[in-house]
């Protein structure tokens, strides 16, 4: 597991802390490879897209200079399979716990298994 420096979310004014911290890392690390690597770890998943939605909410709540903060997941695997909808995006949030904390504003989720997928 990738370790970005994150002090854990307790209160609006640690948020707004660990954002300021992100920054001066200079996004050290690119968020969309994070979340590449941890869904991979975690779901192996047989199709992956990460899509940096950022420029599209740029002046928009969350928006970030330089961007990475506005992603779309869409992920194929088959540990989704007898899941809800609700319990497979539950389980991708899960698993980004940390970028959901930290750096990433809004994640879109779609998660099918093999079958749903075509």
């Amino acid at each position: 597991m990738l370790n970005y420096g994150i002090a854990r979310v307790k209160d609006k004014k640690t948020k707004h802390l660990t954002d300021d911290l992100w920054h001066k890392k200079e996004m050290a690390v690119d968020v969309a490879t994070a979340i590449r690597d941890k869904l991979t770890s975690a779901l192996k998943p047989l199709r992956l897209e990460v899509i940096d939605d950022s420029a599209r909410h740029e002046g928009h709540a969350g928006s970030r200079p330089g961007g990475q903060s506005h992603f779309r997941v869409r992920i194929v695997s088959s540990l989704f399979e007898g899941m809800s909808r609700l319990a497979r995006q539950k389980l991708v949030y899960a698993t980004l716990a940390q970028e959901l904390a930290g750096p990433v504003h809004a994640l879109s989720v779609t998660a099918r298994t093999p079958d749903e997928a075509g």
